[in-house]
Protein backbone atom coordinates (compact mmCIF):
# COMPACT_ATOMS: atom_id res chain seq x y z
CA UNK A 1 0.00 0.00 0.00
CA UNK A 2 1.08 3.28 -1.20
CA UNK A 3 2.44 5.90 1.77
CA UNK A 4 1.13 9.51 2.11
CA UNK A 5 4.24 11.49 3.14
CA UNK A 6 3.78 14.44 5.69
CA UNK A 7 4.58 16.81 2.74
CA UNK A 8 1.58 15.61 0.51
CA UNK A 9 -0.88 15.60 3.55
CA UNK A 10 0.49 19.30 3.44
CA UNK A 11 -0.38 20.21 0.01
CA UNK A 12 -3.80 18.30 -0.59
CA UNK A 13 -5.22 20.42 2.66
CA UNK A 14 -4.09 23.73 1.06
CA UNK A 15 -5.34 22.95 -1.95
CA UNK A 16 -8.63 21.71 -0.32
CA UNK A 17 -8.66 25.40 1.57
CA UNK A 18 -7.99 26.75 -2.09
CA UNK A 19 -10.81 24.89 -3.43
CA UNK A 20 -13.01 26.06 -0.77
CA UNK A 21 -12.13 29.68 -1.42
CA UNK A 22 -12.94 29.45 -4.95
CA UNK A 23 -16.13 28.19 -4.51
CA UNK A 24 -17.33 31.22 -1.38
CA UNK A 25 -15.78 33.40 -4.36
CA UNK A 26 -18.16 32.13 -6.80
CA UNK A 27 -20.63 32.53 -4.41
CA UNK A 28 -20.23 36.12 -3.15
CA UNK A 29 -19.87 37.82 -7.06
CA UNK A 30 -23.62 36.79 -7.36
CA UNK A 31 -24.93 39.82 -5.39
CA UNK A 32 -23.13 43.28 -5.99
CA UNK A 33 -22.70 43.71 -2.24
CA UNK A 34 -20.43 41.05 -1.50
CA UNK A 35 -18.59 41.28 -5.29
CA UNK A 36 -15.22 42.78 -3.67
CA UNK A 37 -15.30 40.42 -1.02
CA UNK A 38 -15.67 37.21 -3.48
CA UNK A 39 -12.53 39.23 -5.33
CA UNK A 40 -10.10 38.85 -2.22
CA UNK A 41 -11.14 35.19 -1.39
CA UNK A 42 -11.04 34.08 -5.15
CA UNK A 43 -7.25 35.79 -4.96
CA UNK A 44 -6.16 34.59 -1.84
CA UNK A 45 -7.08 30.98 -2.72
CA UNK A 46 -5.57 31.25 -6.16
CA UNK A 47 -2.31 32.96 -4.20
CA UNK A 48 -2.10 29.48 -1.82
CA UNK A 49 -2.59 27.05 -4.95
CA UNK A 50 0.60 28.60 -6.62
CA UNK A 51 2.57 29.15 -3.26
CA UNK A 52 1.71 25.66 -2.76
CA UNK A 53 2.80 24.26 -6.15
CA UNK A 54 5.93 26.35 -6.22
CA UNK A 55 6.95 24.15 -2.87
CA UNK A 56 6.11 20.98 -4.64
CA UNK A 57 8.21 21.60 -7.44
CA UNK A 58 12.29 21.36 -7.44
CA UNK A 59 13.06 24.77 -8.32
CA UNK A 60 10.21 27.04 -7.17
CA UNK A 61 11.81 30.06 -8.16
CA UNK A 62 10.97 30.46 -11.25
CA UNK A 63 7.06 30.29 -10.31
CA UNK A 64 7.56 32.83 -7.30
CA UNK A 65 9.00 34.96 -9.86
CA UNK A 66 6.30 34.38 -12.55
CA UNK A 67 3.98 34.86 -9.47
CA UNK A 68 5.31 38.39 -8.94
CA UNK A 69 5.45 39.36 -12.68
CA UNK A 70 2.19 38.04 -12.83
CA UNK A 71 0.61 39.96 -10.60
CA UNK A 72 2.58 43.06 -10.89
CA UNK A 73 0.93 43.46 -14.30
CA UNK A 74 -2.39 42.72 -13.45
CA UNK A 75 -2.67 45.22 -10.61
CA UNK A 76 -0.98 48.08 -13.29
CA UNK A 77 -3.12 47.13 -15.67
CA UNK A 78 -6.68 46.99 -13.53
CA UNK A 79 -5.20 50.81 -12.29
CA UNK A 80 -4.74 51.88 -15.61
CA UNK A 81 -6.85 50.61 -17.72
CA UNK A 82 -10.00 52.70 -18.77
CA UNK A 83 -13.57 51.21 -18.33
CA UNK A 84 -14.30 51.80 -21.46
CA UNK A 85 -11.43 48.73 -21.87
CA UNK A 86 -12.72 46.09 -19.46
CA UNK A 87 -14.38 44.25 -22.08
CA UNK A 88 -11.00 44.20 -24.24
CA UNK A 89 -8.54 43.47 -20.83
CA UNK A 90 -11.39 40.38 -19.93
CA UNK A 91 -11.31 39.48 -23.59
CA UNK A 92 -7.84 39.61 -23.67
CA UNK A 93 -6.78 37.76 -20.03
CA UNK A 94 -8.99 34.98 -21.34
CA UNK A 95 -6.91 34.34 -23.99
CA UNK A 96 -3.92 34.30 -21.81
CA UNK A 97 -6.03 31.90 -19.82
CA UNK A 98 -5.95 29.62 -22.91
CA UNK A 99 -3.13 30.07 -24.08
CA UNK A 100 -1.41 28.78 -21.41
CA UNK A 101 -3.22 26.01 -20.93
CA UNK A 102 -1.99 25.10 -24.22
CA UNK A 103 1.47 25.62 -23.33
CA UNK A 104 1.54 23.92 -20.04
CA UNK A 105 0.13 20.99 -21.66
CA UNK A 106 2.54 20.38 -25.04
CA UNK A 107 5.41 20.82 -22.43
CA UNK A 108 3.91 18.37 -20.27
CA UNK A 109 3.81 15.73 -22.75
CA UNK A 110 7.56 16.56 -24.15
CA UNK A 111 8.92 16.30 -20.80
CA UNK A 112 7.01 12.94 -20.44
CA UNK A 113 7.33 11.53 -23.37
CA UNK A 114 8.81 8.43 -22.77
CA UNK A 115 6.94 5.83 -25.21
CA UNK A 116 3.62 4.68 -23.22
CA UNK A 117 1.37 6.96 -21.83
CA UNK A 118 -2.48 6.50 -20.33
CA UNK A 119 -5.35 7.22 -22.35
CA UNK A 120 -6.56 9.82 -19.53
CA UNK A 121 -3.04 11.39 -19.63
CA UNK A 122 -3.26 11.56 -24.06
CA UNK A 123 -6.76 12.67 -24.48
CA UNK A 124 -6.55 15.07 -21.91
CA UNK A 125 -3.04 16.44 -23.84
CA UNK A 126 -5.58 16.98 -26.91
CA UNK A 127 -8.21 18.56 -24.80
CA UNK A 128 -6.01 21.04 -23.48
CA UNK A 129 -4.53 22.25 -26.67
CA UNK A 130 -7.82 22.71 -28.87
CA UNK A 131 -9.53 24.65 -26.46
CA UNK A 132 -6.82 26.39 -24.98
CA UNK A 133 -6.09 27.50 -28.40
CA UNK A 134 -9.08 28.14 -29.54
CA UNK A 135 -9.88 30.02 -26.35
CA UNK A 136 -6.26 32.37 -27.43
CA UNK A 137 -6.91 33.22 -30.70
CA UNK A 138 -10.92 33.32 -29.94
CA UNK A 139 -10.52 35.88 -27.57
CA UNK A 140 -7.41 38.04 -29.69
CA UNK A 141 -10.66 38.04 -32.07
CA UNK A 142 -12.69 39.50 -30.00
CA UNK A 143 -9.89 41.83 -28.49
CA UNK A 144 -9.50 43.40 -31.62
CA UNK A 145 -13.46 43.69 -32.68
CA UNK A 146 -13.98 45.43 -29.73
CA UNK A 147 -10.55 47.83 -29.32
CA UNK A 148 -11.72 48.61 -33.19
CA UNK A 149 -8.41 47.11 -34.80
CA UNK A 150 -11.14 44.91 -36.60
CA UNK A 151 -14.92 46.58 -37.61
CA UNK A 152 -17.10 45.28 -34.84
CA UNK A 153 -19.83 44.05 -37.33
CA UNK A 154 -20.14 40.13 -38.69
CA UNK A 155 -17.07 38.89 -41.20
CA UNK A 156 -18.57 35.94 -42.66
CA UNK A 157 -18.13 33.71 -46.03
CA UNK A 158 -20.03 31.39 -47.68
CA UNK A 159 -19.61 28.06 -46.05
CA UNK A 160 -18.55 29.43 -43.07
CA UNK A 161 -20.12 27.14 -40.53
CA UNK A 162 -19.11 24.12 -42.98
CA UNK A 163 -15.29 25.03 -42.69
CA UNK A 164 -15.58 25.13 -38.77
CA UNK A 165 -17.38 21.76 -38.80
CA UNK A 166 -14.68 20.19 -41.23
CA UNK A 167 -12.18 21.96 -39.08
CA UNK A 168 -13.44 20.52 -35.44
CA UNK A 169 -13.51 17.00 -37.53
CA UNK A 170 -10.03 17.28 -38.70
CA UNK A 171 -8.88 18.57 -35.24
CA UNK A 172 -10.44 15.42 -33.58
CA UNK A 173 -9.41 12.61 -35.98
CA UNK A 174 -5.88 14.02 -35.74
CA UNK A 175 -6.14 13.82 -31.78
CA UNK A 176 -7.50 10.27 -32.65
CA UNK A 177 -4.29 9.76 -34.15
CA UNK A 178 -2.45 11.34 -31.40
CA UNK A 179 -4.03 9.24 -28.92
CA UNK A 180 -3.09 6.09 -30.58
CA UNK A 181 0.43 6.59 -31.46
CA UNK A 182 0.90 7.03 -27.40
CA UNK A 183 -1.13 3.86 -26.95
CA UNK A 184 1.52 1.69 -29.33
CA UNK A 185 -0.87 1.89 -32.26
CA UNK A 186 0.90 4.35 -34.97
CA UNK A 187 -0.79 4.25 -38.52
CA UNK A 188 2.05 6.92 -39.81
CA UNK A 189 4.48 5.49 -38.42
CA UNK A 190 6.63 8.37 -40.08
CA UNK A 191 4.87 11.37 -38.25
CA UNK A 192 6.03 11.91 -34.65
CA UNK A 193 3.58 12.12 -31.78
CA UNK A 194 4.07 15.72 -31.28
CA UNK A 195 3.36 16.88 -34.97
CA UNK A 196 0.04 15.73 -34.24
CA UNK A 197 0.00 18.34 -31.47
CA UNK A 198 1.14 21.22 -33.86
CA UNK A 199 -1.34 20.13 -36.69
CA UNK A 200 -3.96 20.15 -33.88
CA UNK A 201 -2.57 23.81 -32.60
CA UNK A 202 -2.42 24.84 -36.01
CA UNK A 203 -6.17 23.87 -37.27
CA UNK A 204 -7.17 25.07 -34.09
CA UNK A 205 -5.98 28.40 -34.20
CA UNK A 206 -7.73 28.77 -37.77
CA UNK A 207 -10.92 27.72 -36.03
CA UNK A 208 -10.59 29.83 -33.08
CA UNK A 209 -10.68 32.84 -35.69
CA UNK A 210 -13.64 31.51 -37.47
CA UNK A 211 -15.18 31.01 -34.84
CA UNK A 212 -15.42 34.56 -33.33
CA UNK A 213 -15.36 36.85 -36.73
CA UNK A 214 -18.78 36.03 -37.59
CA UNK A 215 -19.93 37.52 -34.55
CA UNK A 216 -21.08 41.05 -34.38
CA UNK A 217 -20.51 43.79 -31.30
CA UNK A 218 -24.30 43.58 -29.81
CA UNK A 219 -23.53 39.72 -28.64
CA UNK A 220 -19.99 40.59 -27.45
CA UNK A 221 -21.29 40.36 -23.49
CA UNK A 222 -21.97 36.45 -24.67
CA UNK A 223 -18.84 35.88 -26.97
CA UNK A 224 -16.50 37.38 -23.55
CA UNK A 225 -18.66 34.82 -21.19
CA UNK A 226 -18.30 32.15 -23.24
CA UNK A 227 -14.89 32.32 -24.17
CA UNK A 228 -14.54 32.75 -20.40
CA UNK A 229 -15.84 29.36 -19.94
CA UNK A 230 -13.23 27.83 -22.56
CA UNK A 231 -10.15 28.74 -20.61
CA UNK A 232 -11.76 27.23 -17.74
CA UNK A 233 -12.19 24.19 -19.37
CA UNK A 234 -8.99 24.36 -20.85
CA UNK A 235 -7.05 24.88 -17.13
CA UNK A 236 -9.31 21.68 -16.01
CA UNK A 237 -8.19 19.71 -19.34
CA UNK A 238 -4.56 20.83 -18.30
CA UNK A 239 -5.22 19.95 -14.37
CA UNK A 240 -5.90 15.93 -15.64
CA UNK A 241 -2.61 16.31 -17.01
CA UNK A 242 -0.97 17.45 -14.47
CA UNK A 243 -3.22 15.41 -11.62
CA UNK A 244 -3.28 18.44 -10.19
CA UNK A 245 -6.24 18.66 -8.44
CA UNK A 246 -6.76 22.61 -7.47
CA UNK A 247 -6.63 23.29 -11.43
CA UNK A 248 -9.07 21.01 -12.12
CA UNK A 249 -11.70 22.21 -9.59
CA UNK A 250 -10.89 26.09 -10.42
CA UNK A 251 -11.26 25.63 -14.12
CA UNK A 252 -14.36 23.14 -14.00
CA UNK A 253 -15.42 26.27 -11.56
CA UNK A 254 -15.13 28.69 -14.09
CA UNK A 255 -15.98 26.80 -16.88
CA UNK A 256 -19.35 26.08 -15.20
CA UNK A 257 -19.91 29.40 -14.09
CA UNK A 258 -19.02 30.94 -17.28
CA UNK A 259 -21.66 28.44 -19.11
CA UNK A 260 -24.27 29.69 -16.67
CA UNK A 261 -23.51 33.54 -17.47
CA UNK A 262 -23.26 32.78 -20.74
CA UNK A 263 -27.02 30.98 -21.08
CA UNK A 264 -28.15 33.92 -18.66
CA UNK A 265 -26.77 36.37 -21.34
CA UNK A 266 -28.74 34.58 -24.37
CA UNK A 267 -32.17 34.40 -22.23
CA UNK A 268 -32.05 38.09 -21.90
CA UNK A 269 -31.77 38.83 -25.43
CA UNK A 270 -33.99 35.64 -26.16
CA UNK A 271 -31.69 34.16 -28.34
CA UNK A 272 -30.19 30.95 -28.21
CA UNK A 273 -26.58 30.45 -28.01
CA UNK A 274 -26.19 28.79 -31.88
CA UNK A 275 -28.18 31.86 -32.89
CA UNK A 276 -25.39 33.72 -31.05
CA UNK A 277 -22.52 32.25 -32.84
CA UNK A 278 -23.58 31.02 -36.34
CA UNK A 279 -26.59 34.09 -37.39
CA UNK A 280 -24.10 36.95 -37.74
CA UNK A 281 -26.47 39.03 -35.83
CA UNK A 282 -25.66 42.98 -36.28
CA UNK A 283 -23.56 45.93 -38.24
CA UNK A 284 -21.37 48.77 -37.92
CA UNK A 285 -22.70 51.05 -34.98
CA UNK A 286 -24.19 53.97 -36.62
CA UNK A 287 -23.96 52.27 -39.71
CA UNK A 288 -27.78 53.00 -41.09
CA UNK A 289 -28.74 56.22 -41.69
CA UNK A 290 -32.50 55.18 -42.49
CA UNK A 291 -33.54 57.38 -39.71
CA UNK A 292 -31.48 60.70 -40.46
CA UNK A 293 -34.08 61.91 -42.75
CA UNK A 294 -36.94 61.74 -40.01
CA UNK A 295 -37.05 64.73 -37.68
CA UNK A 296 -36.62 64.87 -34.03
CA UNK A 297 -37.06 67.67 -31.48
CA UNK A 298 -33.76 68.92 -29.99
CA UNK A 299 -33.52 70.07 -26.63
CA UNK A 300 -30.36 71.29 -24.85
CA UNK A 301 -28.94 70.60 -21.18
CA UNK A 302 -31.06 73.35 -19.52
CA UNK A 303 -34.03 71.84 -21.37
CA UNK A 304 -33.10 68.88 -19.34
CA UNK A 305 -32.30 70.12 -16.31
CA UNK A 306 -35.97 71.98 -16.11
CA UNK A 307 -37.70 68.76 -16.97
CA UNK A 308 -35.66 66.51 -14.14
CA UNK A 309 -36.22 69.30 -11.71
CA UNK A 310 -39.88 69.17 -12.08
CA UNK A 311 -39.80 65.66 -12.32
CA UNK A 312 -40.92 63.36 -9.23
CA UNK A 313 -39.72 60.33 -10.09
CA UNK A 314 -36.55 59.41 -12.37
CA UNK A 315 -35.10 55.69 -13.88
CA UNK A 316 -31.59 56.51 -15.20
CA UNK A 317 -30.75 53.75 -17.83
CA UNK A 318 -26.97 53.79 -18.48
CA UNK A 319 -25.54 52.61 -21.98
CA UNK A 320 -22.16 51.82 -23.71
CA UNK A 321 -21.74 55.58 -24.46
CA UNK A 322 -21.82 56.23 -21.06
CA UNK A 323 -18.84 54.30 -20.48
CA UNK A 324 -17.34 55.57 -23.64
CA UNK A 325 -17.87 59.53 -22.63
CA UNK A 326 -16.34 58.18 -19.22
CA UNK A 327 -19.47 60.05 -17.40
CA UNK A 328 -20.53 57.71 -14.65
CA UNK A 329 -19.00 59.67 -12.04
CA UNK A 330 -20.84 63.09 -13.16
CA UNK A 331 -23.84 61.20 -13.42
CA UNK A 332 -23.71 59.69 -9.76
CA UNK A 333 -23.20 63.93 -8.99
CA UNK A 334 -27.07 64.54 -10.39
CA UNK A 335 -27.97 62.11 -9.43
CA UNK A 336 -26.95 62.62 -5.98
CA UNK A 337 -28.08 66.48 -6.87
CA UNK A 338 -31.67 65.14 -7.52
CA UNK A 339 -32.19 63.14 -4.63
CA UNK A 340 -31.11 65.64 -2.32
CA UNK A 341 -34.01 67.75 -3.46
CA UNK A 342 -36.36 64.91 -2.47
CA UNK A 343 -36.03 62.75 -6.20
CA UNK A 344 -36.67 59.34 -6.80
CA UNK A 345 -33.87 58.23 -8.12
CA UNK A 346 -33.09 54.65 -9.66
CA UNK A 347 -30.74 53.04 -12.20
CA UNK A 348 -32.20 50.39 -14.42
CA UNK A 349 -29.87 47.73 -15.67
CA UNK A 350 -29.95 45.39 -18.84
CA UNK A 351 -28.18 42.07 -18.24
CA UNK A 352 -26.27 42.86 -22.31
CA UNK A 353 -25.79 46.45 -21.89
CA UNK A 354 -22.21 47.24 -22.58
CA UNK A 355 -19.51 44.87 -24.19
CA UNK A 356 -19.31 42.57 -21.03
CA UNK A 357 -21.68 40.90 -18.60
CA UNK A 358 -21.98 43.21 -15.66
CA UNK A 359 -20.45 46.59 -17.73
CA UNK A 360 -23.05 48.55 -16.52
CA UNK A 361 -23.10 47.24 -12.54
CA UNK A 362 -18.94 47.34 -12.82
CA UNK A 363 -19.16 50.91 -14.38
CA UNK A 364 -21.97 52.42 -11.69
CA UNK A 365 -19.54 51.09 -9.07
CA UNK A 366 -17.14 52.89 -10.11
CA UNK A 367 -18.65 55.54 -9.15
CA UNK A 368 -19.38 54.56 -6.15
CA UNK A 369 -23.40 54.69 -6.96
CA UNK A 370 -24.96 52.61 -3.76
CA UNK A 371 -26.07 48.80 -4.72
CA UNK A 372 -29.62 49.45 -3.61
CA UNK A 373 -30.31 51.99 -6.40
CA UNK A 374 -29.44 49.22 -9.17
CA UNK A 375 -32.54 47.52 -10.08
CA UNK A 376 -32.37 44.30 -12.85
CA UNK A 377 -34.43 44.87 -15.58
CA UNK A 378 -37.28 42.07 -13.99
CA UNK A 379 -37.76 44.15 -10.83
CA UNK A 380 -37.78 47.34 -12.38
CA UNK A 381 -39.58 47.33 -15.60
CA UNK A 382 -43.08 47.46 -13.80
CA UNK A 383 -41.88 51.03 -12.58
CA UNK A 384 -41.55 52.83 -16.25
CA UNK A 385 -45.37 53.33 -16.52
CA UNK A 386 -45.26 55.13 -13.49
CA UNK A 387 -42.41 57.49 -13.93
CA UNK A 388 -42.01 61.03 -15.06
CA UNK A 389 -39.04 60.68 -16.62
CA UNK A 390 -36.48 57.74 -18.32
CA UNK A 391 -33.15 59.24 -18.18
CA UNK A 392 -31.46 56.94 -21.23
CA UNK A 393 -27.50 58.04 -22.04
CA UNK A 394 -25.65 56.04 -24.54
CA UNK A 395 -28.33 53.06 -24.41
CA UNK A 396 -30.10 52.20 -27.65
CA UNK A 397 -30.78 48.34 -28.38
CA UNK A 398 -32.05 47.64 -24.89
CA UNK A 399 -34.35 49.76 -25.17
CA UNK A 400 -35.36 49.79 -28.67
CA UNK A 401 -39.20 49.11 -28.38
CA UNK A 402 -38.90 47.00 -32.63
CA UNK A 403 -37.77 44.20 -30.23
CA UNK A 404 -41.80 43.88 -29.44
CA UNK A 405 -42.76 44.17 -33.07
CA UNK A 406 -40.95 43.95 -35.76
CA UNK A 407 -40.39 40.32 -36.95
CA UNK A 408 -37.86 40.64 -38.77
CA UNK A 409 -35.14 42.65 -37.04
CA UNK A 410 -32.29 41.59 -34.62
CA UNK A 411 -33.71 42.43 -31.85
CA UNK A 412 -37.13 40.71 -31.92
CA UNK A 413 -37.64 38.92 -29.19
CA UNK A 414 -35.34 40.25 -26.94
CA UNK A 415 -36.80 41.40 -23.29
CA UNK A 416 -36.33 45.09 -23.21
CA UNK A 417 -35.95 47.90 -20.60
CA UNK A 418 -39.95 49.79 -20.96
CA UNK A 419 -38.28 53.04 -21.57
CA UNK A 420 -41.33 53.80 -23.54
CA UNK A 421 -43.59 53.94 -21.02
CA UNK A 422 -42.34 56.84 -19.05
CA UNK A 423 -44.42 59.90 -19.59
CA UNK A 424 -41.26 61.40 -20.44
CA UNK A 425 -38.47 59.90 -22.32
CA UNK A 426 -35.02 61.50 -22.21
CA UNK A 427 -31.61 60.21 -24.24
CA UNK A 428 -28.53 61.75 -24.59
CA UNK A 429 -26.60 60.59 -27.45
CA UNK A 430 -24.28 61.89 -29.81
CA UNK A 431 -26.60 60.99 -32.84
CA UNK A 432 -29.65 59.12 -34.40
CA UNK A 433 -27.18 56.23 -35.55
CA UNK A 434 -28.43 52.89 -34.83
CA UNK A 435 -26.88 50.65 -32.43
CA UNK A 436 -25.18 47.39 -33.19
CA UNK A 437 -27.66 45.00 -33.78
CA UNK A 438 -28.22 47.58 -37.07
CA UNK A 439 -31.74 48.50 -36.15
CA UNK A 440 -33.45 51.81 -36.21
CA UNK A 441 -34.40 52.85 -32.74
CA UNK A 442 -38.61 54.14 -33.28
CA UNK A 443 -38.35 55.66 -29.70
CA UNK A 444 -36.08 58.78 -31.17
CA UNK A 445 -39.17 59.57 -32.82
CA UNK A 446 -41.59 59.30 -30.11
CA UNK A 447 -43.63 62.66 -29.14
CA UNK A 448 -42.87 61.99 -25.60
CA UNK A 449 -39.05 61.63 -26.69
CA UNK A 450 -36.58 64.18 -25.98
CA UNK A 451 -33.62 64.09 -27.62
CA UNK A 452 -30.70 65.80 -26.02
CA UNK A 453 -27.25 65.62 -28.64
CA UNK A 454 -23.36 65.61 -27.57
CA UNK A 455 -20.89 63.93 -25.31
CA UNK A 456 -22.64 62.38 -22.59
CA UNK A 457 -20.34 63.64 -20.35
CA UNK A 458 -20.26 67.28 -21.74
CA UNK A 459 -23.91 67.17 -21.43
CA UNK A 460 -24.39 65.80 -18.22
CA UNK A 461 -22.06 68.26 -16.52
CA UNK A 462 -24.51 71.35 -18.40
CA UNK A 463 -27.56 69.22 -16.71
CA UNK A 464 -25.21 69.22 -13.05
CA UNK A 465 -23.97 72.93 -13.78
CA UNK A 466 -27.88 74.17 -14.21
CA UNK A 467 -29.49 72.70 -11.49
CA UNK A 468 -26.81 74.19 -8.78
CA UNK A 469 -27.52 77.09 -10.38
Amino acid sequence: METVSGMDKITMLVYLIAAILFILGLKNLSSPKTARRGNRLSMLGMFLAVVMTAFKIIDPVYVLIGLVIGSAIGAISAKRVQMTAMPQMVAIFNGFGGGASTLVAFSEYLSLNSGYQTLDFSITVVLSILVGTVTFFGSMIAFAKLEGIMRGSPITFKGQQLVNAVLLSFILIIGAFFVMALGGVSIFSQIPPWAYLIIIAILSMILGVTSVIPIGGADMPVVISLLNSYSGLAAAFTGFVLSNYVLIISGALVGASGLILTNIMCKAMNRSLTNVLFAAVGKEAGSSTQGEQRTVTRYTGTDAAVMLENAQSIIIIPGYGLAVAQAQHVLHEMATLLMERGKDVKYAIHPVAGRMPGHMNVLMAEANVPYDYLYEMDEINDDFQHTDVALVIGANDVINPAARYKKDSALYGMPILNADKANTIMIIKRSLGAGFAGEQNELFYDPKTMMVFGDAKKMLMEIVNNLKA
